[in-house]
């Protein structure tokens, strides 16, 4: 399959446009229509049209029209150029217009002045900053979202559309999640009392939970290509951050706030998937928590013997950090929001982040990081920067995998000049049984170092990737892919650049990242997932992870297992709820996608991506 790199870097991609042009024209009278012309009085010769006040009414009537004219004319011509070259003038808000015609296939953002008009942002004017008044408490966990007052007012406003806050949606999704916690409960019992459960009744039972509590808000704002809050334009930025069980969370935002050059600026939507342990709060008997594996000594053959063992409940690292005399105004004035979930019910990272980013207040920036990171001084005006000085901007990602960290430094990046970025330029299908030949992405050649600009690579990084944050409306997050630990990598890359978001890796590293292989022995989702139900392992949860990989396949385009017909032979037709909301936009095609990055599914390969690699195509 022949590298076809594209030459065009607009946010339109390469597909044409076809506009319907405005004609306005006008009949003028020539001198020849005398017979249109009429007298005062039939016995006077003289002409009305020689009258001084006639001349003065008609010059009025073509100066009106003149003007008239020019105004359409503007008009017609701004919305073009915003359109088709992306202008927008400096300090304006962006939210989404329907395209110019129906042959327009994907969203333009227009300045909008109208707060009562609900299809262009449900929270009205940037400068409003209702939706923000009503912070989410940081503590205690879990039950921190029920103190938030007014909460039928506070979710009816959000779900309908007429004043959408960041609270209220905090409270739709924690509605969620005290149901799914008690469907749990529920299950367990079953599980305990019979001894069987299976992966279909626990996927059900979450299917039907996130009809009824979530698709409601996604109708209300994602079906309708709306963001849920008018996006500010002060360079605001907006960290969607999901934590597993993570002792480096504390130190991760420590070093997030105090490396940043604007601080106050900074936001943080966290995820924190805890063990809270016996007994956490009222009504709740919470559960003994356990380590993950942790190498105990080697058996006979000289593999790695393992053993999980009761362990305290976690450190909460949102407390720490809000607690701390230098960093808690950023928690009391509502830039940490935070949810909190039990950790045997971590749907996986997929899920985490979709929660996550249902906590977006409107900023400026998006960014997606993982909990155990390191950030280099002035992180968040170089990556505002590097964005800035890719050719497709604004409809541009900047992704990589980060250098590694071993030795912890409390969340501080030192050195006085960042290394060279790494571009994401290869693939491979996964081999693993419990991943099915899903596409796994990797690194290719890495910057020299005198770059002029950001080079062009295939593939998001889902543990870092920065954006504008119309790529919310653009690239929504799934809410029906739980338990998923491969795949969201390559779903987010195709999604992206399908609806006209070219991706960019960075130039230099501005963040680091600590990787945690099994033999550091630190808890994983897929060992929480079974323990609830009586299975202890990671067994349960592969069952079902390859049960819902297939929703990704089935948009990838593996034709040899997950084709509508085939999975609903199969009876697997439930991972495919709601997929066409989640799946690619049509500025650009699935196929150029797999041809562009060198992918061929049928034959489970990806080739050398050359044009990633030379860093060709900016």
């Amino acid at each position: 399959m022949a590298s076809t790199p594209l030459t065009s870097n607009s946010s339109n991609g390469s597909k044409k446009r076809r506009f319907i042009s405005r004609k306005y024209s006008q009949t003028a009278t020539s001198s020849s229509s005398s017979s249109a012309i009429f007298s005062a009085d039939a016995s006077n010769s003289v002409p009305l049209t020689s009258t001084k006040p006639f001349l003065a009414l008609v010059t009025l009537l073509a100066l009106a029209l003149t003007i008239q004219f020019a105004i359409v004319f503007s008009w017609h011509h701004k919305r073009h150029d915003v359109h088709v070259l992306g202008k927008i003038d400096e300090g304006q808000v962006l939210v989404p217009q329907l395209p110019l015609d129906e042959n327009v296939g994907d969203l333009i953002y227009m300045p909008n002045n109208n707060n009562n008009n609900n299809n262009n942002g449900g929270g009205g004017d940037s400068d409003d900053l209702s939706h923000l008044k009503q912070h989410i408490p940081y503590m205690p966990p879990i039950t921190n979202v029920h103190r938030i007052p007014n909460p039928i007012q506070l979710k009816e406003e959000t779900i309908s559309g007429h004043h959408p806050t960041v609270a209220g949606v905090a409270l739709i999704l924690s509605d969620f999640l005290t149901e799914l916690h008690r469907s749990n409960q529920l299950l367990a019992i079953k599980a305990k009392a019979t001894g069987k459960i299976t992966r279909d009744e626990v996927h059900e039972a979450f299917v039907h939970l996130a009809s009824k509590y979530l698709l409601p808000l996604e109708a209300q704002y994602v079906y309708q290509k709306r963001p849920i809050f008018p996006i500010r334009k002060d360079d605001s930025i907006f960290i969607s951050l999901a934590s597993f069980r993570d002792h480096l969370l504390s130190d991760t935002l420590k070093g997030a706030f105090d490396q940043a050059k604007h601080p106050e600026k900074l936001f943080v939507g966290a995820i924190v998937q805890n063990c809270f342990g016996l007994n956490p709060y009222e009504g709740e008997e919470g559960v003994q928590c356990r380590t993950g594996a942790q190498v105990v000594g080697k058996d006979k053959n000289g593999r790695d013997k393992t053993k999980v063992s009761d362990a305290p409940p976690d450190r909460n690292g949102i407390e720490e950090f809000c607690n701390s005399p230098q960093h808690k105004q950023y928690c009391d004035n509502g830039q940490v929001r935070v949810l909190y979930l039990h950790e045997n019910e971590s749907l996986g990272p997929a899920m985490a982040r979709y929660y996550a980013s249902k906590l977006w207040g409107g900023e400026t920036y998006f960014a997606q990081t993982d909990s155990h990171l390191e950030f280099y001084k002035d992180w968040d005006e170089l990556y505002t920067t590097e964005l800035k000085a890719t050719k497709a901007y604004p409809k541009s990602v900047l992704s990589s995998y980060p250098p590694g960290f071993q030795t912890e430094n409390g969340g501080i990046l030192e050195g006085t000049t960042a290394t060279p970025g790494a571009r994401l330029c290869t693939c491979e299908f996964s081999s693993s049984d419990v991943e099915a030949k899903i596409i796994r992405i990797n690194t290719g050649t890495g910057y020299h170092g005198d770059e002029k600009r950001p080079t062009q690579i295939p593939f998001i990084a889902a543990g870092f990737f920065f954006a504008s944050a119309e790529f919310l409306v653009d690239v929504p997050f799934d809410p029906y892919m739980p338990w998923c630990f491969m795949g969201e990598e390559i779903m987010l890359s195709m999604r992206a650049w399908t609806n006209g978001w070219s991706i960019y890796a960075p130039r230099r590293n501005w963040i680091a990242h600590q990787y945690r292989p099994g033999r550091m022995g630190l808890p994983k989702f897929w060992g929480s997932v079974g323990r609830l139900f009586g299975k202890p392992g990671p067994g349960f949860s592969n069952q079902l992870q390859l049960k819902l990989i297939k929703r990704v396949k089935y948009l990838v385009g593996y034709n040899d297992c997950c084709t509508r017909d085939k999975l609903r032979e199969e009876g697997s037709e439930l991972v495919l709820q709601e997929v066409d909301h989640y799946g690619f936009g049509n500025v650009r095609t699935r196929e150029e996608y797999l041809e562009w990055a060198q992918i061929d599914v049928d034959n489970k390969r990806c080739r050398r991506i050359e044009w990633c690699n030379k860093g060709s195509l900016e």
